[in-house]
Parts: C-alpha cells; sequence; structure tokens
C-alpha cells in the first residue's frame, strides 16, 4: 500500500510541477482523477512516523531536493492550499484532503530544511529568502493560449510591477493556507528574523497600490548599513521599524481619544476634536492601505485586526453624525455622536497590551476563541428565535419583544429567572412549557457547549504554542513589508500626500514622480531617519565591525535592561555573561584550553592524530553530510565508534606489551588444561569399556555350567 502510496504521489508532485514552473499545464479532469487515486487519511503523528518517513516522505524530499529548483517549495504550498480548498467543498473526502494537504507542507518543511542545511552563511540565507519572498506567477512559463483561457476575472486588482503582473510569495502562500508547522521551522524562521530585523530587503509585491511608486524595485539582497545613505527613506518599511511606528502613532491616537472624551462637548467643536478626527482619518487610510497592500485573508490573521476593523467603523459613524449635527446646529445629534465615540472604549484601549504582549499566549488564544464564540452565539440567536416569536404570537402583543429578549437574556446567562413566572401571561401551559424549554436549552446546554469548544481551542493552541507564536511572528513580518508608497508618510501626513501626490502622478513620468516622493519621503521624516540610521549604525549593526569571537551584549528593550537590572537582587549574575572578559582572563582561558589539549593528547598516544578546534572544523567540513533519519536518528555515529575502538586497539598493541606477555601465558595454561582433560577423557572410556565386558563374560559361564548339567 505504501509503495502504490509514494508512486502515485510522485506522480502527481511530478504533474503538478510541470503545471506550475514548466511549459505545460495539466488538465482539471487528469488532476482530478489522479487525486481521486489516493484515498487513505493519515494524521500528522502517522505521517511522521519512522515507516513512513523512511517509505513516503524521504523518497519525495529525495527526489525533489535534486533537482535544486527553488520553485518547488512554492508548488507544494500552492498544492497544500488547494487542497484545503477541496477539503472544504467535497466533505466525503475530507480525511483524504486533509492528509494530502499535510503531506504537502511536510515534505516542503523537508525540502527548506536540506536547503538550510546545506547552504549556510550569507549565502544560503540569500538562497532561503529567494524561496519564501520571491514571487511566482501560478501560470509562469505556460503558453500564452493557457494564459489568455485563464486570465484573472479582477482586471483592476492586478497591479503591474517591473512589467509582470502581481507575483505571490511562497511565505505568503504558507500564512493563507495556516502551515504552522512549515512556518515553525528554524529555516523558516531564520528568513522571518532577518526580513523582521531589515537585514534582509526586497520590494514586495501588493494587491493594491493607493500610491504606487515602482520607478526602482529592490531585489532581495542583504542589507549593509554602511553602504546605504544617511537618510534612507526605505528604512520605514522594514517590520521592526514599522512595528514601533505604529506602536507610537497608537499612543498618540489613544491620548487624543482621551483628551476628546475627557472635555466633550456635543455644542463646540474644539481644537483638540479637530486634530483628533484629522489625526484618526489618516490612522484609518493606513490600516485602509494595509488591508490592500496583502488582502483581507492575510489582514485577518493579525491579532488586533479585529480591535482595528471595528474602531474604524465606531470614528466612521462617529464622524458622520458629528458632520451632519454640526451642519443642522443641532445639540442632540451632536451628544448622538459623543455617544458612539465612547463605545469605541473598549477597542481601543485593550490594543496596546495586543501591541506589547503579541506572543502571549492569551491574546494568540483570543483570536480563535472569539471566532468559536461568535460562531456559536450567532447559532444560538439563529435557533431561539423561534422560542421569541412563539412567546410574542401567544402574547398578543401583551408584552413587548424587547421585554421578551431581556428575560430570555437573562435566563441565557443564569442572571435572573424572571421570565419563567411571566411565561403564564402569554398561556397557562404553552408559555411555562417554551420558557422552560428554552431555559435547559440555552441555560444548560449551549452553555456547556461553548465551554467545551473554548475549552478544547485553548487546549489545542496551548499544546502547540511555540508553532502559534512563530506563525503569528511570521504573520506580523509579512504584513510589515510594505511597497505602497503611502506607508512612508506618518499620519496625518498620508492624506496630504494622498490629496497632492496622487494627481501628480497622472501629470508627470514616473522618473520625475520617483524624485518628487523620495524628497518629499525625506524631508518630512528627516530627524526619523537620522535616529534610525544612528541606531542601525552604533546598536543594531555594530557586531559587524567586532571581532567574530566576541559576545555582543545583549540589552534589554528600549535599553531599560541596565536600569532593572540595578533594582533585582540577581541581576549580577547576568552582569557576568553581559561583561566581556579581559585580556589577561582570555589568556587564562587560552593557556588552561592548551593544557587540557595536551592532557588528552598525552593520554591518547603518541601516534594519534591530535583533535584540535581547526582539525575538527576541517574534517567536518570534509566529511560528507549524512542525512539524520527518524528511523536512525543519530547519524554516523556507527562509523565514530569503529574508529574509537580502532584507534584504541592500535594503542594497546603499541603501548601495552604486558598484555601480550599475559596472552601468551594464559595460551600455554590453556594448552596444558586441555592436555590434562585430554588424558581423564580417555580413562573415562577405558572404564566404561571394562563395565560394558564384565556382564558378557559372566552369562558365557552360565551358559557352561547349565550345558554341563
Amino acid at each position: 500500500m505504501c509503495e502504490l502510496f509514494i508512486k502515485l504521489f510522485h506522480c502527481l508532485l511530478i504533474l503538478l510541477y510541470a503545471c506550475y514552473v514548466s511549459q505545460t499545464v495539466l488538465s482539471v479532469n487528469g488532476l482530478a482523477k489522479l487525486i481521486k487515486r489516493l484515498d487513505d487519511p493519515y494524521s500528522l503523528e502517522q505521517l511522521k512516523d519512522p515507516r513512513m518517513n523512511a517509505s513516503v516522505i524521504r523518497p519525495l524530499v529525495d527526489q525533489y531536493y535534486k533537482l535544486q529548483d527553488v520553485s518547488v517549495v512554492y508548488c507544494l504550498s500552492v498544492n497544500r492550499l488547494q487542497f484545503l480548498k477541496e477539503q472544504a467543498n467535497a466533505p466525503h473526502h475530507q480525511s483524504v484532503n486533509i492528509t494530502r494537504a499535510i503531506l504537502c507542507e511536510l515534505v516542503a518543511h523537508r525540502i527548506l530544511r536540506r536547503f538550510s542545511e546545506d547552504n549556510p552563511g550569507a549565502a544560503g540565507l540569500l538562497l532561503l529568502a529567494n524561496i519564501l519572498v520571491a514571487g511566482f506567477d501560478p501560470f509562469q512559463g505556460a503558453p500564452e493560449g493557457v494564459i489568455k483561457e485563464n486570465d484573472p476575472a479582477l482586471h483592476w486588482a492586478m497591479q503591474k510591477t517591473g512589467g509582470y503582473l502581481r507575483k505571490l510569495p511562497t511565505l505568503e502562500i504558507a500564512i493563507i493556507s495556516e502551515s504552522k508547522t512549515f512556518l515553525s521551522s528554524s529555516a523558516c524562521q531564520r528568513v522571518v528574523n532577518a526580513i523582521y530585523e531589515g537585514r534582509i530587503i526586497y520590494t514586495p509585491s501588493s494587491f493594491i497600490d493607493i500610491l504606487p511608486d515602482h520607478y526602482k524595485s529592490k531585489p532581495i539582497s542583504l542589507y549593509d548599513p554602511r553602504k546605504a545613505p544617511l537618510l534612507n527613506q526605505y528604512r520605514l518599511i522594514v517590520p521592526r521599524t514599522r512595528n514601533f511606528l505604529e506602536i507610537g502613532q497608537f499612543i498618540v491616537l489613544l491620548v487624543l481619544y482621551i483628551l476628546v472624551m475627557t472635555g466633550r462637548d456635543p455644542q463646540t467643536f474644539s481644537i483638540v476634536e479637530l486634530v483628533f478626527c484629522i489625526y484618526t482619518a489618516g490612522w484609518v487610510l493606513d490600516q485602509f492601505a494595509s488591508i490592500l497592500e496583502h488582502g483581507w485573508s492575510v489582514y485577518t490573521q493579525n491579532l488586533w485586526s479585529f480591535l482595528d476593523v471595528t474602531f474604524a467603523l465606531i470614528y466612521g459613524i462617529y464622524f458622520v453624525i458629528r458632520m451632519h449635527g454640526i451642519r443642522v446646529h443641532s445639540v442632540e445629534v451632536g451628544q448622538q455622536a459623543m455617544d458612539v465615540l465612547a463605545i469605541g472604549a473598549p477597542f481601543l484601549i485593550p490594543r496596546l497590551a495586543f501591541n506589547l504582549m503579541s506572543e502571549n499566549m492569551l491574546f494568540v488564544s483570543l483570536r480563535s476563541m472569539m471566532a468559536d464564540f461568535a460562531l456559536l452565539t450567532a447559532l444560538a440567536v439563529w435557533c431561539f428565535a423561534g422560542f421569541l416569536l412563539s412567546m410574542m404570537w401567544l402574547g398578543d402583543g401583551l408584552h413587548k419583544p424587547v421585554t421578551i429578549s431581556k428575560w430570555m437574556l437573562w435566563i441565557w446567562f443564569g442572571l435572573d429567572g424572571t421570565g419563567i413566572p411571566r411565561s403564564v401571561d402569554f398561556h397557562w401551559l404553552l408559555g411555562p412549557i417554551l420558557m422552560v424549554t428554552f431555559a435547559f436549552l440555552g441555560n444548560t446546554l449551549f452553555l456547556t457547549i461553548l465551554v467545551s469548544m473554548l475549552s478544547n481551542t485553548f487546549a489545542g493552541i496551548v499544546s502547540n504554542a511555540s508553532a502559534e507564536i512563530q506563525y503569528r511572528r511570521a504573520v506580523l513580518t509579512l504584513e510589515g513589508v510594505k511597497s505602497d508608497a503611502i506607508f512612508a508618510y506618518q499620519p496625518p501626513f498620508n492624506i496630504a500626500a494622498l490629496v497632492f501626490l496622487l494627481p501628480l502622478q497622472f501629470l508627470v513620468s514616473p522618473r520625475w514622480f520617483h524624485k518628487v516622493n523620495v524628497a518629499a519621503v525625506r524631508f518630512l521624516n528627516a530627524p526619523l531617519l537620522l535616529i534610525i540610521g544612528y541606531v542601525e549604525r552604533r546598536a543594531l549593526w555594530a557586531g559587524s565591525r567586532r571581532n567574530a569571537f566576541q559576545r555582543r551584549r545583549v540589552r534589554g528593550m528600549f535599553g531599560l535592561g541596565d536600569i532593572s537590572r540595578g533594582f533585582s537582587l540577581h541581576g549580577d549574575i547576568q552582569a557576568v555573561f553581559d561583561s566581556a572578559p579581559t585580556a589577561t582572563t582570555q589568556d587564562e582561558i587560552n593557556d588552561t584550553d592548551d593544557l587540557e589539549q595536551e592532557q588528552v593528547d598525552e593520554a591518547s598516544g603518541p601516534d594519534r592524530p591530535m583533535l584540535t578546534r581547526t582539525n575538527t572544523a576541517m574534517s567536518t567540513m570534509s566529511r560528507p553530510k549524512s542525512r539524520k533519519d527518524s528511523m536512525a536518528p543519530f547519524g554516523g555515529l556507527k562509523e565514530q565508534l569503529r574508529d574509537l575502538l580502532h584507534d584504541a586497539a592500535e594503542s594497546d598493541s603499541d603501548n601495552s606489551t604486558d598484555t601480550g606477555t599475559r596472552l601468551d601465558s594464559l595460551e600455554e595454561s590453556i594448552k596444558r588444561i586441555e592436555g590434562l582433560v585430554g588424558r581423564l577423557v580417555q580413562n573415562l572410556i577405558v572404564e566404561e569399556d571394562d563395565r560394558k565386558l564384565t556382564p558378557l563374560e559372566d552369562s558365557d559361564q552360565n551358559l557352561r555350567e547349565e550345558a554341563h548339567q
């Protein structure tokens, strides 16, 4: 069965690879027939089983890694996304399609790991970046007729960047398909961290650009701050810098919101409220541009996206009502606008905690739990709407629908049972039956189901906490890389850029528009760019100018680690490891290492080669790399033990002469013992023969006596 599975899936991946990369495209019907033959469901743990790994996973990884093509990982990620879509549309093949999706993710993970292991250093990091963030077109290399037949319908959403249509990177496909095992791998996180810190720079593709400026497109490369200009506007879109800027923007928004609400006056439109309206409009524009940058699917993967969208809707309603109140000079309408703005506090205040503690398990699990809660609550409201209609019709207008809904809501949460004694107002028999049935179903059954669902969701997330955190980190990094020029302008200057630069784009050439845009960005962000350049050159990138063997001192966030350490009772312990050893101490450590090495060499014998760090490193580089497998996790251990025993035998034969003499004496003793045993055996044989002959002679004598008588 496993052999059939290997062959079928091998053919499937070959055909899919040809579909997405080569010059031919596989027909949909042929692909569907081939997929239907894969009907064995497996879980992730079963696919990681040693036997399954040796018979299915590893052959596929070996086969496709030999191609040395960076698009193989992209093809596997696209296949996973397609299998997940088919799983939602074909319930009878749900488990099988999930297995195919898991297998694609697992093979992509192993191939990416091999690329990382075989390509170390800066060149390997650049190769991994090309695998994960370089854009690929699903119909790349296909004939013109196939491209025209499958031309996307949303032509207005396709942006041309450097003459090519928008291409999706592998990292974005993995985020959309929620490939958490793939994204949590060390190779993927290596690239994600490099992009987040700004060590890898590139111009990403976007869904829609509000203010496009693609005159100069940066390829995927490693950033060198010593070669970059001092006022480098591209550093404003680095995810780490972008994260700090967004936190600062939100703090300003929160302060303005509190000032407006504490001094609210529906009769007058104050200066503080005017500044709040303008700044919040720029902040909403920034959020809207983020949605258009990578699409709604990626934007909603962020932990605080639902808070931002909800507050943006509240602000929009407030702004419309407030402007209408000012136009008609109505205090009541202005008060309604302030009331609407007041309900934004539950969404605005916790948002800062999501930014500062984004990797806390409570916030990581809150998004999934909120989705389950909203789904079950909507189903409950839908189901219990029938009880509300029945009571309304039985009461025949005796109680308002709002009053009946209030009684049912109190019973739902177990707060008050007023609706049960008042149910006789609807009908002396049917009213209590309906209300008691609702109490049993709502307060007992549905709440129990809700608690169980939320508990299972939280337990599942906690059991895979590391993958969940690294998945959110990848989402934050991908969303932080921006290509739209509107993100280079901080709110509320992005509104001015939209008003003045967007019409200018249709009046001048792309080259002159790029010049005007760069000049405006550098002028408005000059102090910020100077600070970023100073920090990157002095603190973040100082390690490149230091000795390769010197430990860089680890500092806390915002440089507060040294201050907090002074108030800690055990701060000196960390200070010992942070401080670099002096020259004298380093010489003593080196002398101690040399002395220990000499002792080891003397104990191992004169003919044994000296084992130094240099020799070890050279032997490691010269030795071919052995593949680690779950069936044999200690790759190369067998050869190491054989070499060790061989060296020990040679050492004993050269230096242990007493052992040889003792062995010779033992041999002679064994020979003497063998001779004694041989003579003893011969004596035993002779005695046995004598005992056998004696009874025969006695019987012969008896026969003679009988014959004589």
